[in-house]
């Protein structure tokens, strides 16, 4: 099966649900035990965390690779993968089914790859937003550990070498009641938290910089208030999701929220920023593997969105985010590139193959 049939089979999967994630999971151990590839599992949550493995275990250097099954929410018809020129589209393409497909068939193909190890860990849970319970976290609690990790992460080809943090607020924004036919008389708690999302904008952390970052990202994503049509709601709460630059705190930034009139900050979810050393010998092997495979140069990048990189940063594993070339990702149109799948796949196994060349000193084989 090759890459773009084995992704479409994942895309029908609508594994923004759990039952949609076991599923999936059930999919994609059996497909690879029927490889002869090992599987193990584990469980967060009632949800199923997949171990494969290849190479010997006693090996000098262990490599991990690392996927999720679960997607964002889609309309049902984006659970159907549709082909357009080049372009596979469905929920998840991108983010990650395809790369997800392209690691589970380099697993298989290295079977036999001696002097390295090379581990594939698969989650079920990425895209939520529990900050405790995480399988990422679960895999290295249960000796899911190497030398160097890789998750498959969009970045058309590129090495993601950092990522910004999630520091994300729930605010609670209060008004005056009043009825909805003389609205004059109370305070809009709705309309303020609007007020609310845009001065959080113009906060001084807001406007910062970075070397790899022009700017934090700052996204308004629920607002919840009213309990009737008649009457000025006087209260509502906003989710408020920041990704924040490296060099940022999160705790500064609760304190710049929480300065602003009527903004009580109710709860928060953190995670912290990505940094890998663009000069790893291990980043240089990943980008020289890539560049066969790449028309363009492959450079280091940084990455708006977070990850479970962290995971595995946090446990002194040096990880970068490297997946294959496409766009829309949580989007309608969300799509991979197909022919990337296959550059993405065949990267993935000269990497490891030349691994031991390179960290004795020699060139990329």
């Amino acid at each position: 099966m090759d890459e773009r049939l084995l992704t479409e089979k994942l895309i029908g999967f609508d594994s923004s649900t759990a039952q949609g994630v076991r599923l999936c999971a059930g999919f994609v151990r059996g497909w690879l035990e029927a490889r002869d590839v090992t599987v193990h599992e584990l469980t967060v949550r009632d949800l199923p965390v997949l171990v494969a493995d290849a190479g010997p275990v006693d090996a000098p250097i262990t490599v991990l690779l690392h996927g999720h099954m679960d997607v964002v929410p889609g309309h049902e018809g984006q659970f159907e993968a549709r082909v357009e020129g080049d372009r596979l589209i469905g929920r998840g393409a991108y983010d990650m089914k395809g790369a997800l497909a392209a690691l589970m068939l380099s697993i298989a193909d290295l079977q036999s790859v001696s002097g390295i190890r090379c581990r594939l860990g698969i989650v079920p849970d990425e895209e939520r937003e529990e900050e405790h319970e995480r399988g990422a976290d679960l895999l290295v609690e249960e000796g899911f550990k190497g030398d160097f990790a890789i998750t498959g992460e969009p970045t058309d080809m590129l090495v993601g070498v950092a990522a910004k943090g999630v520091f994300a607020m729930r605010i609670n924004v209060g008004g005056h009641a009043a009825h909805g036919a003389t609205p004059w008389l109370g305070r809009n708690a709705i309309l303020r938290a609007i007020e609310v999302y845009h001065e959080i904008e113009s906060l001084p952390f807001a406007q910062e910089s970075s070397a790899l970052y022009d700017r934090p990202s700052i996204n308004l994503g629920r607002i919840l208030g009213g309990d009737a049509l008649n009457k000025v709601p006087d209260a509502c709460v906003i989710d408020v999701d920041v990704r924040y630059l490296p060099e940022q705190e999160p705790e500064a930034i609760l304190q710049q929220v929480s300065s602003i009139d009527g903004a009580e900050v109710i709860s928060t979810f953190h995670r912290p920023p990505a940094l890998v050393d663009p000069q790893s010998p291990f980043v240089s092997a990943l980008r020289d593997a890539a560049s066969p495979h790449h028309p363009e140069e492959v450079t280091t990048i940084g990455r708006h969105g977070a990850s479970d990189a962290v995971s595995f940063l946090k446990a002194g594993i040096p990880t970068v985010e490297f997946g294959p070339s496409g766009a829309g990702h949580h989007g309608p149109d969300e799509w991979v590139s197909i022919p990337s799948l296959s550059s993405y796949r065949r990267t993935i196994s000269d990497f490891v193959a030349s691994l031991p060349t390179v960290m004795n000193g020699g060139p990329p084989a």
